[in-house]
């Protein structure tokens, strides 16, 4: 036990994944959707787990100190703000993620709630359902020619960016990102006040981190045109959720899109469950069925890669363990 035992912290896993995995010889063992840490150290432990497919749910010092055969923490995902990358780093864990094998599915969703709120979807809907009809005062916004604006230019970011270039959106970007070919759809803008000052959509894209953590709070918005419009797809903690509200209900942000909040999910009594201008998804914006293969074939690679010697893609490396 432990040599070839793979944890996941989900009940499912793409069958390409898990084909991969038992193909390799390794045991694979399953959880219930979004365990806590506690519950993933016990499992951990019990079955000595030699690698995790970090899926759903925290992965803290805890869990890593439950099982002494753990060697890899595979991120089923691009993000790895559910990890404790100091612990690893201490345990010389090595832990991976699967960049942009999400990236077009959360792009192609960034792009259906931007036109969803420039439609005014949800509302319409909701009035229809209520019995009304359309209104001699009712229209709708446009695409084309609208400012956007993107936090972000990573993989999701330059996906993004090519889509809205073919609804002929103005796009602009700040972004770590230096590579002219990044840029490719986008103009680079250099300050992110200078882009919030001068776009009429917002979309995040970018890591969250001490530094990104609240980036869009009640300066930030007072910064936009009155009437824009806020997309989230990337991590709650970037925007002040208490400042967003307020500026929804001043009128001076028109709507958001949130596929994220903090924390997740938000208690069932939050105003964004059923605010009008607020049009908020479960986190799903890379749960598509490609995306979910592509993360799983990533994840397994990595675990098989770890676990019998085989050669690890270098962009897939976080911490590089020991």
């Amino acid at each position: 036990m432990g040599a070839l035992t793979v944890l996941v912290t989900s009940p499912l896993l793409a069958k390409e994944g898990l084909a991969l995995l038992e193909s390799a010889g390794l045991d694979v063992h399953f959880m219930q959707a979004f365990p806590k840490p506690e519950d993933v150290a016990a499992k951990a432990k019990a079955i000595g787990a030699a690698g995790i497919i970090a899926r759903q749910g925290a992965i803290t010092a805890l869990v890593m100190e439950a099982s002494p055969y753990l060697r890899i923490i595979a991120r089923h995902g691009a993000g790895t703000d559910e990890i404790d990358l100091d612990a690893a780093r201490a345990r010389r864990l090595l832990v991976t993620r699967t960049p942009g094998a999400n990236a077009r599915a959360v792009a192609e969703h960034t792009i259906a709630v931007i036109l969803a709120l420039l439609k005014q979807l949800p509302s319409i809907q909701t009035q229809l359902a209520a019995g009304k009809w359309r209104a001699g005062d009712m229209w709708v916004g446009d695409a084309y020619g609208a400012r956007l604006g993107l936090v972000g230019m990573g993989a999701i970011g330059q996906h993004t960016a090519r889509l809205a270039s073919a609804f002929g959106m103005k796009i602009a970007a700040t972004s770590r990102q230096t590579a002219p070919e990044v840029y490719e759809h986008a103009r680079r803008e250099e300050s992110l006040e200078r882009l919030l000052a001068t776009s009429d959509i917002i979309s995040l894209h970018t890591a969250l981190t001490p530094e990104t953590r609240g980036m869009i709070d009640a300066a930030a918005l007072a910064r936009m045109p009155k009437g824009a419009l806020i997309i989230n797809t990337a991590r709650g903690g970037l925007i002040d959720e208490t400042a967003l509200l307020a500026a929804i209900e001043s009128g001076h942000i028109a709507g958001a899109a949130l596929d994220v909040t903090e924390p997740e999910p938000p208690r069932p009594d939050h105003p964004f469950r059923t605010h009008p201008r607020v049009l908020l998804t479960p986190h799903i914006g890379g749960v598509s069925a490609g995306s979910m293969t592509q993360m799983a074939v990533d994840a397994a690679e990595c675990i098989v890669a770890a676990l019998t010697g085989g050669p690890l893609p270098a962009d897939r490396i976080v911490v590089p363990g020991g």
